[in-house]
């Protein structure tokens, strides 16, 4: 009888939840319509779609990242040599973040953050390194307590005269890290050692990607055998294999279709059920990538969809795989897709959420 009750309070609390999303959005707030982070509420059984602030007055906080348990948000404020991270507790009841501290990022502009329950990490683009903070017990972030300096350059003049770590990422068993290179067209494999007070990243393995292409995001497989990495100078999508931290190249395509066109490759994601990849692509395409997982684990093309703005930075795919959230940055708006989840093919709902420079997207 007790399993009974659990049980439907389970149904009850599903049925509730059908058709609600919540999510926060960090964003760029200099010369831009934004206050700071945002909350925003899809629910399409009533019809409300909305962003409030979750956090105001944070200055360009551009990439986030939950703590494993949810408890605590961490944001990197983009803001060249005078960039910082910032540590707020999160109540997921009102989407209301609370301010802890911020502490000096370590590098210039860092661009993608991470979080374990020990560390933060961030990848800072314009000084080209790696800085890694401890988590303290009441959510806090201490100063740095390590610093990986990239070094080296590739083929384009002026985007790769030096290092440009654009992400650094968890392997989905927490035991690595993977950093990837705009600037020397490079993805780092970093061994992650928690207990450790000062060498918490030790170098595994490197691969070098195609020159000229500028490594920017990867996103890992269910198993993590395999990661997909979309390259923002050229759009080539490159698939590697990843066992103990060592990676193989094993296959390149492109999101590139139109040669007359300008790329700026930005984000990539699976859907969850692992069987579809996407990619945004901005420039002066601003579209949308699909691509079917074959049964060798290669994305071959499906289709591109318009964005329906300019500057698709950030996008998110909902857990039960039914929409797709992309922020267009430089038009300030969060456009929604349907999501077929049997053919990978989107389409608008045209459905518009107003965020002053959307630039990441995270769902809770």
């Amino acid at each position: 009888m007790k399993r009974l009750f659990l049980l439907t309070l389970a149904f009850t609390a599903l049925a509730m939840n059908a058709g609600n999303y919540r999510f926060l959005v960090g964003t760029f707030t200099k010369n831009t319509p934004s206050e700071g982070i945002y909350a925003v509420t899809l629910n399409f059984k009533d019809s409300v779609f909305k962003a409030t602030p979750a956090a105001v007055g944070v200055t360009d906080p551009s990439y986030m990242a939950f703590s494993p348990d949810k408890k605590y948000l961490y944001a990197v404020n983009e803001s060249g040599e005078e960039s910082y991270i910032s540590a707020f507790r999160f109540d997921k009841k009102t989407g209301k973040l609370q301010f802890i501290n911020k502490v000096q990022a370590g590098g210039a502009d860092p661009c993608y953050i991470s979080c374990s329950e020990n560390h933060v990490i961030t990848g800072n683009y314009s000084s080209g390194n790696v800085s890694v903070f401890k988590r303290n017990t009441d959510g806090s972030v201490s100063e740095r307590i390590q610093n990986i300096q990239h070094t080296g350059s590739s083929l384009h003049p002026t985007r790769q005269n030096k290092p440009h770590v654009h992400q650094a990422i968890f392997s989905n068993d927490k035991k690595f890290v993977l950093v990837n290179d705009l600037g020397t067209d490079m993805v780092t494999s970093y061994a992650y050692n928690p207990n450790s007070p000062d060498a918490v990243l030790t170098l595994c393995d490197t691969v070098h990607v195609k020159p000229g292409s500028g490594p920017r995001h990867i996103t890992f497989n269910k198993k993590g055998n395999t990661a997909y990495l979309i390259q923002e100078l050229d759009g080539t999508l490159t698939t590697l294999s990843f066992n103990k931290g060592k990676m193989k190249k094993l296959n390149e395509t492109s999101v590139v279709k139109l040669t007359d066109q300008v790329t700026g490759a930005a984000d990539i994601h699976l859907s969850p059920d692992g069987n579809f990849l996407y990619a945004t692509n901005r420039g002066t395409i601003n579209d949308i990538s699909c691509f079917k997982i074959d049964k060798n684990g290669f994305p071959q093309f499906l289709e591109q969809v318009s964005v329906q703005g300019n500057g698709p930075r950030n996008f998110n795919i909902t857990a039960d795989g039914k929409y797709v959230l992309v922020g267009n940055q430089k038009t300030n708006q969060i456009v929604i897709f349907n999501r077929n989840k049997q053919t990978g093919k989107l389409t608008d709902t045209g459905i518009r959420i107003n965020v002053g420079a959307p630039v990441c997207i995270l769902q809770y």
